[in-house]
């Protein structure tokens, strides 16, 4: 693989991740427990593909072929996306939801901190511009996974319930395959080993404050970033691609 290819790779997987989990993220537009969740659910849909659409444009330009970032979000299928399967799970009820945000959130922090150093330069601003955002997300995430762990026995129960459900997604946030390596050596992306102590650090700290408690690491999923994901995916797809299907071209 080359170097053009790898990087197109790498930048349509930072870009996937965001705006898989920005639509699960829009479908509670509306849905929302309250009013002040509602908008601010709908608020982080909106971080996370905007910075989606920066990485989708730079992976244009990377590639060179005269794509858009609407060809990439709405014209390649299923196996085409590169994305985290846990970005594509479904909402399930607010603990659900809320537990999801946590693991990514965890995880994408330190990730954003460290790209920020990036020596791709356009990857460092997008990285750079995402921490504000993403350090939001995290605080808020982890308050809510606070609030429900050390709540109520209902509930606590939810938020364990979901975390035991979820925790299998995690281990494909720390796949470190030959794109991932070649981008590595070429100091544009971090190694995973720092990023994977400081979301361990995470989730030990909310967690303990919340009285959850960490499932083992038994069975880890994985195989998104290779095109191989769960069935959700493909509904998802269907629903946020619809529109360019049905009316190929179609503009606002």
């Amino acid at each position: 693989m080359t170097d053009q290819e790898a990087l197109l790779t790498y930048c349509l997987r930072r870009a996937d991740d965001n705006l898989i989990l920005s639509h699960r993220l829009g479908e509670w537009c509306g849905h929302g427990p309250q009013l002040e969740e509602d908008i601010a659910l709908s608020n982080r849909a909106l971080d996370l593909i905007g910075q989606a659409r920066n990485y989708f444009q730079y992976a244009a330009e990377v590639e060179g072929k005269g794509r858009t970032e609407d060809d990439f979000a709405y014209l390649r299928n299923e196996r085409q996306f590169v994305n985290t399967k846990l970005v594509e799970q479904p909402n399930g009820d607010y603990a659900h939801t809320i537990c999801r945000s946590f693991l990514y959130d965890a995880w994408h922090l330190p990730l954003q901190q460290a790209l920020a150093k990036s020596t791709d330069e356009r990857i460092a601003a997008i990285a750079g511009k995402a921490v504000k955002e993403v350090s939001y997300h995290l605080r808020t995430s982890s308050e809510w996974m606070i609030r429900f762990g050390d709540g109520t026995d209902e509930s606590h129960q939810r938020a364990q319930q979901a975390l035991d459900a979820l925790w299998t997604f995690t281990g494909d946030l720390f796949v470190q395959d030959d794109v991932h390596k070649q981008m590595v050596t070429a100091g544009i992306a971090p190694d995973l080993s720092p990023i994977k102590a400081a979301f361990d650090a995470t989730i030990d700290k909310v967690l303990a404050e919340a009285t959850l408690k960490r499932p083992a690491d038994g069975f880890m999923a994985s195989g998104g970033r290779e095109g191989k994901h769960s069935e959700h995916l493909g509904f998802l797809l269907a629903e946020m691609q619809y529109l360019q299907r049905a009316y190929p071209g179609a503009t606002w």
